[in-house]
């Protein structure tokens, strides 16, 4: 924690600064003892800071709160009542942290978090204005729209005219310029002076240069930080009224507090977590026992309820904070103000703390994330608009609260529109829908699961498949259970229930497997077959396969074959048809050799295939980067390798690749002998069995050519052989 104190110790001397102000404003809005927001802000800095496991959040009064301790001030009649209030509702929040309650926060969508943080940089900006040019009729940190003195945010800026001094827009402008530029100026000495800290002693000693020369320009009293005089502490501590712990509207606001302390803490706590640069993680529930011992602690001894506060927080990170020690620090700094430096803090002018704030404001709400945001789509940007609308025109938490709704209202209906995938799949038995339900399938999802399965059509086959399913609602069984039990029989809808035996309420069940029977095998015609593998590889190479439910394959398949395919391909490990044609088990009938030669054996299985298990297509597959063919360019005759490479012999002396060579290089023309050694081998199918000839020539069987690419997975499929005669042009 000590390892980075010359970036704490700057970064705690601005929030001090800074927040000063804000707790003395935070009180006096409140209607409080003024020092009342000083305590908050000493036990927010030092004891929560401790006890915190953020690094950057900075606590105490918020102004976010005011409403409530008016409310709860003015229903139990006296300030040390309210104590009692906030004593208890620190004790509320560490039973929540103890509960682990802080997880709820995970739940705050990030365009809710973004919005906040951009509406409080606008609300920094639009406030701090007139405080910039000398406006100083409100406190600090009066953030909420409509004002106690019957304006609002925007009028306010209205009336600065009113009330302008020459001298805060000097101060205020030479600080402005100052900031923008200081990052950019290259003289060393900056480097240890940050420049919050600058424009505070520019601010004093440009006040002071006004009293003595420019009397019309001096900032008064009213203009300037107002800290009161306090000879001893003592004098400031105000203590709960404990016999009044009986009263149930004592521990009705007591709950009141807590919660809202906490929801608030929880969104800045996310909030400090974005914009920090480090993106360091905090545990919610260490927090809520931070601040539940702060505010016990606070109520004790007459300070206001303490939150984390976005304002304070975003400073210290803005100033380059980098452990808690920054916030601890700050927390000593405003005791040690109380006691010991009024008389010096009293100088500083409220321009200059404003110029630091509007800095900040435009860190917060940077164009660049409106631009994200907005690419994300309307789901994400309108919420995020709403939330910033809603909050500049409210508060803080009503402005949230009001986000939340308008991102579930899109949560909602994004789960009812997209709650799972929906493929329609044109398997061998013919057009079948699969509807695949995401890993968490909650009652949000009922509505859109309903209608997709009320509409489908009469007589479709339909696959559910829950198989990545690790939760699902019981809401949704009972959607399940009432389509399979009464609309699935009345539209004769065949279903397949996957990935369910884990569900007691329903059970796995099969109606059809993605497997021809015989009759079926026999009306498909060679071309339907060849369909069928374009579309099985045209999914392998998107890489969306079918789902097989190889189980279910087996047990149908158990007894018999009707295969719709014999594929003659090569020993490459590569090139297993069932997986590049995207096939099921009993699909294809695969003979394999090395270089897809045809010898008497394969003839006889390719006959047998044919004529005796009824495929009525045959693919000759070659591929890219053959061994086979590759042995044979290279004479390799070694052992029975002779008997291989012989064969593929013929396609390099017969083809011609010269013609087509053109600018394509070597592999080209090792693909040229690959291709044409299938045609070579079909040439050899054709001229050699008088069975498959005559079923070629009379158009019941077909066989194509077909070439394999290992780097891509896509399959060519060339035109059809229909004679035996050599056909090179096929190319």
């Amino acid at each position: 924690m000590f390892s980075h104190l010359k970036q704490d110790i700057p970064s705690g001397l601005v929030v001090f600064l800074v927040a000063l102000p804000l707790c003395l404003g935070v009180a006096l809005a409140c209607g409080a003892p003024l020092l009342s927001g000083v305590i908050s802000g000493i036990i927010g800095g030092f004891v929560v800071g401790f006890l915190s496991h953020s690094r950057t959040s900075v606590s105490g009064p918020a102004a976010g709160l005011v409403t409530l301790v008016i409310a709860a001030t003015t229903a139990l009649g006296d300030y040390q009542t309210f104590l009692l209030s906030v004593f208890l509702a620190g004790f509320i929040q560490i039973g929540l942290g103890v509960l682990r309650l802080g997880f709820i926060a995970n739940y705050v969508p990030s365009n809710v978090i973004q919005g906040l943080l951009a509406s409080i940089g606008i609300i920094l900006i639009l406030k701090q204005i007139p405080h910039s040019v000398g406006f100083d009729i409100n406190p600090e940190e009066d953030f909420i729209f409509f004002q106690r003195d019957g304006e609002n945010t925007f009028s306010e800026l209205l009336n600065i005219h009113k009330y302008f001094s020459w001298g805060a827009v000097i101060i205020s402008t030479i600080s402005l310029s100052l900031m923008f530029v200081y990052d950019k100026l290259k003289w060393q000495a900056l480097r240890y002076i940050p420049s919050p800290i600058l424009v505070i002693l520019i601010g004093i000693v440009c006040n002071q240069i006004f009293k003595n020369f420019k009397p019309e320009f001096y900032l008064t009293e009213k203009h300037l930080v107002t800290i009161p005089n306090v000879s001893n502490w003592e004098s400031i501590f105000v203590f709960p009224n404990f016999s009044m712990i009986g009263q149930s509207e004592v521990w009705y606001f007591a709950f009141s507090i807590a919660a809202f302390a906490t929801l608030e803490t929880l969104l800045n706590l996310d909030a400090v977590e974005r914009i920090d640069p480090h993106k360091r993680l905090s545990s919610p529930n260490r927090e809520l026992i931070a601040q539940g011992v702060g505010n016990s602690l606070s109520g004790l001894i007459g300070g206001l309820p303490i939150t984390s506060v976005i304002v304070r927080s975003s400073v210290n990170i803005y100033t380059g904070a980098e452990t808690k020690l920054s916030t601890m620090v700050h927390g000593v700094l405003l005791a040690m103000s109380i006691l010991f430096l009024s008389s010096f803090l009293n100088l500083i002018p409220l321009c200059s703390l404003a110029v630091v704030l509007v800095v900040t404001g435009f860190k917060l709400t940077n164009l660049s994330v409106y631009k994200s945001l907005y690419k994300k789509g309307l789901y994400q940007f309108l919420p995020f608009i709403t939330t910033i609308l809603a909050i500049i025109f409210t508060d803080l938490l009503t402005g949230v609260l009001i986000g939340l709704c308008i991102s579930f209202i899109f949560i909602l209906k994004n789960n009812y529109k997209n709650p799972f995938s929906v493929e329609t799949e044109n398997l061998n038995i013919g057009e079948t829908i699969r509807i695949e339900l995401p890993n968490q399938v909650s009652f949000l999802n009922k509505a859109s699961i309903k209608d997709t399965l009320w509409s489908l059509p009469e007589n479709a086959k339909l696959i559910v498949d829950a198989s990545n399913c690790n939760f699902i609602d019981h809401d949704i069984l009972e959607v399940l259970e009432e389509f399979k039990s009464v609309v699935a029989l009345e539209k004769n809808i065949q279903l397949n229930l996957v990935g369910l035996k884990d569900h007691y309420e329903l059970s796995d069940q099969v109606q059809f497997v993605n497997i021809l029977d015989k009759e079926a095998q026999q009306k498909l015609t060679p071309d339907d077959i060849l369909e069928f593998l374009k579309r099985g590889n045209e999914r392998f190479v998107k890489g969306k396969w079918s789902e097989k439910y190889f189980k279910h394959q087996v047990n149908a398949t158990a007894f018999g074959q009707n295969p719709i395919a014999v594929v003659l391909s090569c020993i490459d490990s590569r090139t297993s048809p069932e997986i590049i044609f995207d096939s099921g088990l009993g699909d294809i009938i695969s003979i394999r050799i090395a270089g897809n030669i045809v010898n008497q054996e394969i003839l006889g299985s390719l006959e047998l295939s044919c004529a005796k298990i009824g495929t009525k297509l045959i693919v000759v597959l070659g591929h890219s980067n053959c061994g086979a063919v590759s042995s044979a360019i290279y004479a390799l005759k070694d052992g029975n390798i002779a008997s291989i490479t012989n064969k593929i012999d013929k396609a390099i002396g017969t083809s011609d690749p010269n013609s087509k060579q053109s600018n394509s290089g070597n592999e080209h023309i090792f693909n040229h002998v690959v291709k044409t050694n299938v045609l070579n081998s079909i040439d050899e199918i054709l001229e050699s069995s008088e069975f498959l000839k005559r079923k070629v020539d009379a158009g019941e069987y077909k066989i194509v050519p077909a070439f394999y690419d290992t780097s891509s997975g896509e399959v060519q499929f060339f035109h059809s052989v229909q004679t035996s005669p050599k056909s090179e042009s096929m190319f």
